[in-house]
């Protein structure tokens, strides 16, 4: 058993919450009991994530979507006040980690994505390090990339298969690249770009000869939260589980 503040004072230190610039109130986000013995980790908070947690009997849910966010009006009713008064009865606590998950050198979402492969990074889309450049130790068949990761995501990808059929480069963005990152990966060169939402861009791939993989936006945003939990149990000798609940995108 450990407590609440330790664990969130880690979490904050090591995801370095508070130097980040989000549209996502990160860090403890709802709290519960001050002692924690039991953790769940999901992608969203959702009335299906807290009520999971709590049917776990979880003391702390760590999610990479949290509950509240700047543009959304956070007053304690309707939907809001549904959803938070199952982790209230529940006594079950709350930490979001939306970008400081994404880029995170280790845990980050793009990190594991990139460990997938065993390849190390080598640069960043933009100065906030959230999309990654990544090398591979040696060059390996687009096919093969392809199945490794759906196998390792349990996804099933959407492939735009244009470019070059041996890749050594990688390019990852976890969750909704959208053209912004597309575009900077075909600027980088990179043999293969790998992301989560799908774009209208079938046409340019084919024409530039790019290989684009659409992993889905939820699979490719589960690698942050595991190694997190992992992370978590190690260090502190919590249980840790992880709620699978996919979106369908």
């Amino acid at each position: 058993m450990v407590s609440l503040k330790k664990i969130v004072g880690f979490l904050d230190g090591y995801l370095k919450v508070k130097e980040i610039k989000d549209d996502s109130w990160n860090g403890l986000q709802f709290e519960g009991k001050k002692e924690v013995k039991k953790v769940c980790v999901a992608v969203d908070a959702s009335n299906e994530s807290f009520e999971k947690a709590v049917n776990e009997k979880a003391d702390l849910l760590i999610v990479h979507h949290g509950q509240f966010w700047k543009e959304s009006n956070p007053s304690y009713r309707e939907w809001y006040k549904k959803r938070l008064e199952i982790l209230r009865k529940g006594n079950c606590s709350l930490y979001g980690c939306h970008l400081p998950l994404d880029r995170h050198d280790i845990v980050g979402n793009n990190a594991q994505l990139l460990k997938i492969f065993g390849a190390r990074t080598t640069g960043y889309f933009t100065d906030e390090k959230v999309g990654r450049i990544g090398e591979l130790k040696k060059a390996m068949p687009f096919a093969e990339l392809v199945e490794r990761l759906e196998k390792e995501l349990n996804t099933k990808c959407f492939v735009m298969p244009y470019g070059k059929k041996m890749v050594k480069t990688i390019g990852v963005c976890s969750g909704g690249g959208g053209y912004d990152y597309f575009y900077i990966a075909l600027d980088k060169k990179v043999d293969a770009y790998i992301t989560g939402d799908v774009i209208h861009a079938k046409n340019l791939a084919e024409d530039v000869g790019f290989n684009v993989v659409f992993a889905g936006h939820y699979a490719t945003e589960t690698v942050g939260v595991k190694a997190l939990a992992e992370l978590l149990k190690k260090k502190f000798r919590v249980k840790t589980v992880f709620l699978d609940l996919p979106t369908g995108t």
